[in-house]
């Protein structure tokens, strides 16, 4: 068969999709936003959408917020703790110390009555 489809290489809804297609675009807003690193971002917004007034940088990930001349501080990232600081944070050494040496007399004694302590 030497013909062959008209529509050859082509899809199923291919081709330019316009407004009358589309529908119409809400109206936007554009506003800028303000970091601590001096980035400036504008997202567009629906004119009758809630403007936030805070927005992450999508470059440095600081809050950023719409007052150019005072943007919000960077957080303040508390470091990470173990137990162990938790513990030494409720308990000071002679308590520490007390109630170890209740632990080792409470299993010194269990030995001695024969217990067996893995």
């Amino acid at each position: 068969m030497v013909g062959g489809s008209a529509i050859r290489g082509s899809r199923v809804g291919a081709g330019p999709m316009g407004e009358a297609e589309r529908g119409e675009a809400a109206p936007r807003q554009y506003v800028s936003y303000f970091c601590a690193n001096g980035h400036e971002t504008s997202p567009a917004f629906a004119f009758e959408a809630v403007v936030p007034q805070t927005w992450e940088c999508p470059k440095c990930g600081l809050p950023a917020n719409l007052d150019a001349d005072n943007p919000p501080p960077p957080p303040k990232n508390a470091p990470y703790k173990t137990h162990l600081m938790y513990v030494q944070e409720r308990r000071s050494d002679e308590e520490a110390a007390a109630i170890l040496g209740e632990a080792v007399d409470t299993l010194r004694a269990r030995r001695e009555a024969g217990e067996v302590i893995y």
